[in-house]
């Protein structure tokens, strides 16, 4: 009894997640055209407080959105906020015009860290078929190694060059998964920030930064985040960097 009892509350369960999901995604539909009809009227922080909503909470978003997120904090002189929204926008719709709108707004304001090389862009373009493409490599590994284990198993063996040629496919595989590895970084977020010598209060300073500025992220340390300043190794308190994803 307490079997059928547990499956059809189970069944209820996953019922009404069913018929919710629709109903959510409706509201989310009709706060975005809210937010926008805000956005229309001039209404940017009312806007904004809607944007971040459906971005931070419900996790829906087009990139449509992001870039009026970004035009409002650059609005506000928000220039942590503008630079962040557009590096989102970036990640889903990568675009020379992106990287050029954010090289731009940098060196308007001498934000530091937003130079972007070909490669960079190519990377970013290809990471689209990142995980396609290292499926289908994986997969054929896979299918090589069962093959050649069947095959050793009734006593067939496979000349070097197969082997060498194969462990060359393996180490591609392994340089393929770190090559689109662009690196952590971040965008400080507050002003007056001090860039420390080392992971400690009492170190030595190296400089006082202000917002926006963007640095790559190597390491971290209790509340520290090792970084990069100007191509030296430096150290900034993790509550005053915004982590981009």
């Amino acid at each position: 009894m307490q079997n059928i009892l547990s499956k059809i509350s189970a069944f209820l369960i996953i019922f009404l997640a069913v018929l919710a999901e629709p109903t959510s995604a409706q509201d989310n539909n009709l706060t975005l055209a809210k937010a926008d009809s805000l956005f229309q009227h001039q209404r940017y922080s009312d806007a904004f407080v809607l944007y971040e909503q459906l971005l931070v909470q419900d996790q829906h978003y087009s990139p449509q959105m992001l870039l009026k997120m970004a035009y409002i904090k650059e609005g506000l002189r928000d220039y942590t906020g503008a630079m962040y929204y557009l590096h989102l926008f970036y990640t889903k719709e990568p675009s020379r015009s992106t990287l050029k709108k954010m090289e731009e707004l940098a060196q308007a304001h001498r934000l530091y860290g937003y130079e972007y090389s070909d490669l960079q862009f190519f990377k970013t373009q290809f990471s689209k078929h990142y995980m396609h493409i290292l499926e289908l490599m994986l997969l054929a590994a896979v299918i090589t190694v069962t093959i050649m284990l069947f095959q050793w198993r009734r006593g067939f063996r496979f000349s070097s060059s197969f082997k060498a040629g194969f462990i060359l496919y393996l180490l591609f595989i392994l340089y393929y998964i770190n090559f689109l590895n662009l690196g952590d970084a971040g965008i400080i977020k507050n002003n007056h920030v001090a860039i420390m010598s080392a992971p400690s209060a009492g170190a030595d300073w190296i400089t006082t930064a202000t917002q926006g500025h963007k640095v790559p992220i190597t390491g971290e340390q209790d509340i520290w985040y090792e970084i990069k300043w100007r191509g030296e190794k430096a150290y900034i308190r993790k509550s005053n960097l915004l982590e981009l994803p």
